[in-house]
């Protein structure tokens, strides 16, 4: 959402959104994520390169996200991962590479790290367990029971959309159920995945309170309860001061 206008961000506590965290996806995306959360109070940033967007990786890259990384309000490494949906992605050997560059850099500056895994489980999940000393959140989380018990025993966190509310989303009833609330984050991934009602239009940070209420229906749970414990577990994890 880096290349949304201004009043986009500006209106968000207006949609009942109090705190964003924007991630990049490039180098030009994270300097970006790194001005937008300098100019609005209640906007924090991620800097990271995007398993899709690493076809020209060169290592020098690492040592500008070491820079932004360490810029104020920068409160994560991300958006990170492995992609092995789109044929044209860049080899999966060097989606590899770059991510274990960036889960080092994650761990020397001791910031956690938005992950993203599709069609990836198993080699995401190796990935990760070669870094103990990282912790992070799966965002968009598509894993089994399985594998979010496992990110679970490794101190990771898992982040759901609006891709739940979808009518094939088979696996999200079962990991939603068996996942403890203190260990959730919810989210949009705005403008992709936007929840139903509204599928099929440009999705916004205004729809999240959308999938905490289908979370909240799911654990058979008030939503208000849904949407403060997230937000106090988004808040810890990212280390967001509040006054």
């Amino acid at each position: 959402m880096t290349r949304t206008g201004g009043r986009y961000w500006r209106d968000c506590p207006q949609k009942g959104v109090g705190l964003v965290v924007n991630p990049g996806c490039t180098l030009t995306s994270s300097e970006k994520a790194v001005a937008l959360a300098a100019e609005f109070p209640h906007v924090y940033a991620a800097v990271g390169l995007h398993p899709e967007n690493c076809h020209d990786f060169q290592p020098e890259q690492i040592e500008r996200l070491r820079q932004l990384a360490q810029r104020e309000k920068v409160v994560a490494i991300g958006e990170v991962g492995l992609d092995y949906y789109w044929e044209e992605n860049p080899p999966r050997a060097l989606q590899q590479e770059v991510l274990r560059r960036q889960l080092a850099l994650a761990e020397e500056l001791k910031l956690p790290v938005i992950f993203h895994d599709r069609e990836a489980h198993g080699d995401s999940l190796a990935i990760v367990r070669e870094f103990p000393a990282v912790r992070g959140v799966f965002h968009c989380f598509s894993g089994s029971v399985e594998m979010a018990e496992e990110l679970l025993k490794l101190g990771w966190m898992l982040s759901f959309n609006g891709a739940i509310t979808f009518k094939n989303a088979r696996k999200a009833p079962e990991v939603i159920a068996a996942v403890p609330l203190e260990r959730m984050m919810v989210e949009t991934d705005a403008p992709y995945l936007t929840p139903v009602p509204f599928r099929g239009k440009r999705n916004d940070s205004g729809y999240v309170h959308l999938v905490a209420e289908k979370i909240a229906q799911l654990k058979g749970l008030p939503a208000e309860q849904v949407e403060r414990q997230t937000w106090e577990n988004g808040v810890r994890f990212f280390g967001i001061p509040q006054e």
